[in-house]
């Protein structure tokens, strides 16, 4: 097998990775408590998610050594493609079509981004950049928490801006992760301990925001903000500071920025469709209470009075005023002067009420 081809191949099991990974944080996310929606360390298959999503990261990083900057990375947005056919294969979550059209143009987008940035010499970051880089990008991750934080009503907004924080960190963790690759050519030095610090952090918290994106926002949006985000930072990172370009000039620039367009079309498609669908099961929810509340409501009592069913507490005031408060007219009541009386209802029915009977003037006849 050539090198390109085992790249290939690595690039594909990768993304197969990342995707077995999120469907299980996803399935971890809706059984945990509110507790443990960043990390419930306590279940087994969470670990085994942070796993996959590990062993993703090292395939990719592998496949890297192999091929083209330039193939392995749009290659690693096929991501939330697999991820949806494998989500209903294992977990039966099946996704409609306006899910599967906003993955396919999300995925689109990012691959032709990704195709059109340019490779540059290897370069590194001063330490004012490292600082300026670490703390830019913890105030934006802490600001996405605190809108996330007061967006709770909305589970799927919630979950875009977490999505959207998580991708952040990762892909600045790429970046430092560069920086430090860059600076290991010329030997490992003491300097570096900041920055790989710097990385350690970044990593754990892409993976714990993450973990909190999929819970109460189903596997397809917050996959794909995140699989979006991630290398979306990272190349802009690299073209601001790092020198990098994009690809055939002015051209090249304005495919990017198409492509760039389809993919956000994508994540507004995907997110728009979990809204609609939070609204449906919301309006269910409503629905089923209702009946509900219908079918267990004491029904109003009712009297039979001169053949025409009457409120029983207009009999009741009645009464209460000193009116005389006759029954229907019977064979033995001919006057309907038998008195009222009440029955509770049985099993929901109506009150029926039955004349009273007087002992004295009824013939027994053999």
């Amino acid at each position: 097998m050539s090198a390109l081809a085992l790249s290939v191949v690595l690039s594909l099991v990768s993304a197969v990775a990342y995707a077995g990974g999120a469907i299980v944080q996803e399935r971890v996310a809706v059984s945990s408590p509110d507790a443990e929606q960043y990390a419930p360390l306590r279940r087994a298959s969470w670990w085994a998610a942070v796993a996959l999503n590990g062993l993703g990261g090292l395939l990719h990083v592998v496949a890297l050594a192999y091929g083209p900057l330039s193939l392995v990375q749009p290659l690693g947005a096929l991501t939330i493609v697999f991820a949806l056919p494998m989500a209903a294969l294992f977990v039966g979550r099946r996704a409609g079509a306006t899910a599967w059209r906003g993955a396919i143009m999300a995925t689109v987008g990012l691959a032709g981004l990704l195709s059109l940035v340019g490779a540059s010499d290897a370069q590194s970051l001063s330490t004012p950049q490292r600082i300026t880089v670490a703390v830019v990008t913890a105030g934006a991750v802490v600001a996405l928490m605190a809108a996330g934080r007061a967006a709770h009503r909305h589970p799927a907004v919630r979950s875009v801006l977490l999505a959207t924080a998580s991708g952040i960190a990762f892909g600045m963790s790429s970046v430092f992760t560069k920086t430090v690759a860059v600076d290991w050519t010329g030997g490992v030095s003491a300097a570096d301990v900041p920055s790989l610090a710097v990385i350690g952090v970044l990593a754990t918290a892409g993976i714990l925001l993450s973990q909190a994106s999929y819970r109460g926002a189903g596997l397809a949006a917050p996959l794909a903000t995140l699989t979006v985000v991630n290398p979306v930072v990272a190349a802009a990172v690299g073209i601001t500071m790092f020198g990098e370009t994009f690809r055939y000039g002015s051209t090249g620039t304005l495919l990017a920025l198409g492509c760039g367009v389809v993919a956000a079309g994508g994540l507004i498609l995907l997110t728009t469709e979990r809204l609609q669908a939070a609204r449906a099961e919301t309006a269910e929810g409503d629905s089923e209470e209702a009946a509900g509340a219908a079918v267990t409501a004491e029904p109003e009592p009712v009297v039979l009075r001169k053949g025409a069913l009457v409120p029983a507490a207009d009999v009741l005031v009645a009464a209460a005023a000193g009116e005389t408060v006759h029954g229907d007219d019977t064979p033995d009541d001919p006057d309907g002067d038998a008195p009222v009386f009440f029955h509770g209802s049985l099993y929901g029915g109506a009150y029926i009420p039955m004349p009273v009977v007087d002992r004295h003037r009824v013939r027994v006849k053999s």
